[in-house]
């Protein structure tokens, strides 16, 4: 089995986030009221990971108005790196959270004609061009950016460009509300399967994607079409992951007091990545030792994540944690 490198033997890299940076509209502390908050699920990835101490890259189409200026602002802010984020003539888009009183959190979107889909080859060009030295070891991609048109397609035609030099992220993020018939989502989730190396689902997805199915069955079948890693988190009760050499492991989940989940899976999936790149095994040239990790190196990248996870249930809308709060 492969371990983890030394530090001095880890390579420095990019990862480059692609899809939605929109605006969530969640319920304020205050009761009656609500609060605009940054979000969009690969927008959060991007903070998420540049907490943890990665670059991380936008590609993003973000609205010139008011609402497009704060996202911007919000992750400038963060240190993500936004070089490569399209000036969008669309306005901003709209997520409506509704907060249960266990902290899980709805949704309900406003997306019609809005910034975030309307993706172009040409913006797209260069998207994973090296920063100076330093190359693009990873993208990740996932939610309603690969499911809505027009732009969809030229983010999974980016996806299959970038397997021969980065790593490939995948998060399946369903939204039931605009994404249609499940059967023909996850037909288009077995195509990205076919590309990715690393998978990060919830069980919430499952439930919806392959209703009855246990997660541990669609790991898998998942892992047969391509993945060295599939992780599919089961909330409270921790993470269950396979890998392609045949690993299988399950981790508890960590306590907290949950405030909401907003962004807890986002936070889930930047850590678990910030992990694989701290140890060195992102990018095209580590793929082998990613789909020969072991089980030490795998159990340990997980914990962080589900700790990650937690820290952002604790708190109020999408707040990933640094590597300081994860004692890293």
């Amino acid at each position: 089995m492969s371990g983890p490198r030394m530090p001095s033997d880890v390579p420095r890299g990019v990862i480059a986030v692609a899809g939605e940076a929109l605006v969530d509209i969640v319920p304020a502390p205050a009761q009656g009221y609500f609060e605009f908050a940054p979000g969009g699920s690969p927008a959060n990835v991007a903070v998420g990971l540049a907490r943890l101490g990665v670059p991380a890259r936008m590609l993003a189409r973000i609205a010139d108005d008011l609402l497009g200026r704060r996202l911007r602002a919000h992750l400038d802010d963060n240190g993500v790196d936004l070089s490569h984020v399209v000036e969008a003539g669309e306005p901003s888009s709209l997520a409506l959270v509704e907060i249960a009183e266990d902290g899980v959190a709805s949704y309900d979107f406003r997306i019609s004609g809005t910034a975030d889909w309307q993706w172009t080859a040409g913006e797209l060009a260069g998207a994973l061009e090296p920063d100076g030295t330093t190359p693009v070891v990873a993208l990740h991609s996932g939610s309603l950016a690969l499911t809505t048109p027009p732009g969809a397609e030229e983010l999974r035609a980016l996806m299959a460009r970038a397997v021969d030099t980065a790593t490939i992220s995948y998060d399946p993020n369903c939204r039931p509300l605009l994404m249609g018939d499940p059967a023909e989502v996850l037909a288009g989730v077995h195509e990205l399967l076919g590309l990715a190396d690393v998978v990060k689902v919830s069980d919430e997805d499952l439930r919806w994607l392959t209703p009855g199915r246990e997660p541990t069955d669609v790991i898998t079948e998942w892992l047969e079409l391509g993945p060295a890693l599939v992780a599919v988190t089961l909330g409270g009760e921790g993470v269950v992951a396979g890998t392609a050499s045949g690993l299988h492991t399950v981790r508890p989940g960590q306590k907290v007091d949950v405030v909401d989940t907003v962004g807890a899976g986002d936070s889930f999936s930047a850590a678990m990545l910030a992990g694989l790149h701290r140890r060195g095994l992102l990018g095209a040239g580590a793929r082998d030792d990613l789909y020969r990790i072991d089980a030490g190196t795998l159990d340990a990248v997980l914990d962080e994540a589900g700790a990650a996870a937690a820290i952002t249930c604790s708190r109020h809308g999408a707040n990933p944690p640094t590597l300081a709060d994860l004692g890293l």
